[in-house]
């Protein structure tokens, strides 16, 4: 997999959650995003960009989950 190909993907990704609404959203895209990148890191060896971005992308996927069951919640 070309390691350039899923950066500009995860740039992409990253650049769409400035234009999407509700905190769910947003932070489910700003995951993915942040999977991406951590998957950039794996392609060019980077431990640090690896661990930053598994821990921002659980963060961002956990918070979803929680703010999903505040909308949710009676």
């Amino acid at each position: 997999m070309n390691h350039d190909l899923v950066g500009w993907l995860a740039t992409a990704a990253f650049m769409v959650s400035y234009f999407v609404k509700g905190p769910v959203r947003l932070r489910r895209v700003q995951g993915v995003a942040a999977g991406l990148w951590a998957l950039y890191g794996v392609l060019i060896h980077s431990m640090p960009v690896i661990v930053a971005n598994i821990l921002v992308a659980s963060v961002a996927i956990a918070s979803s989950v929680k703010f999903r069951a505040q909308e949710t919640a009676p």
